[in-house]
């Protein structure tokens, strides 16, 4: 009797350092802001110490009297921050910070190799192209092993003589089109 209790007890404290260990696991996670203030959450975000990223666009804006090229969010009232959970406490204190995007009341957590398909796309956004989140394909699961887009991987679509390829941001239900050269994309 005293092995069964012995060994619940050591279960039990297993259960609890695990518990720990997954809230001290650096995740990233999904930050809304208020409209038009991601870039000064961002900053903020960065002062008190926590490591943010914010995927930025090149954009032609029209004034009455000119037109310029600005950095707009990709993904509007969007960023992401990479930390432990216990961490996330830390933003409420953020002006302009709205909310952590939560999945079965948890804050959602991003693969790495989503954040690294976000910046491998927008090193190269001349030809990105958004797609809402009702945008469904089904296709074969593709890596690019060459060109500007080289690691990416993505959802493959066959399009006259380019590789259009969906890059599914799964966490968001985001979806951006990217093409490039079928001799730069390989099947996984």
């Amino acid at each position: 009797m005293h092995q069964i209790c012995s060994n619940s007890v050591d279960f039990l404290n297993l259960q609890r350092i695990i518990e720990v260990e997954r809230e001290e696991t650096f995740n990233w996670f999904v930050i809304k802001t208020n409209s038009r203030a991601e870039k000064r959450v961002f900053e903020s975000i960065e002062r008190i110490g926590l490591n943010a990223y914010l995927p930025l666009v090149e954009a032609i804006r029209q004034w009455s009297d000119r037109k310029k090229k600005v950095q707009i969010p990709l993904i509007p009232s969007t960023l992401f921050v990479k930390c432990q959970v216990i961490d996330l406490q830390k933003l409420y204190a953020v002006q302009g910070f709205s909310s952590i995007l939560h999945f079965l009341k948890k804050p959602a957590i991003v693969r790495d190799y989503e954040i690294e398909n976000l910046k491998i796309l927008l090193k190269e956004s001349t030809e990105l192209e958004t797609l809402g989140p009702d945008f469904l394909i089904v296709g074969d699961k593709v890596e690019v092993i060459r060109g500007p887009f080289q690691g990416l991987i993505a959802t493959s679509l066959e399009v006259n003589r380019k590789q259009t390829l969906i890059v599914e941001i799964e966490s968001l239900d985001q979806r951006f089109i990217v093409h490039v050269p079928k001799s730069f994309v390989r099947k996984i």
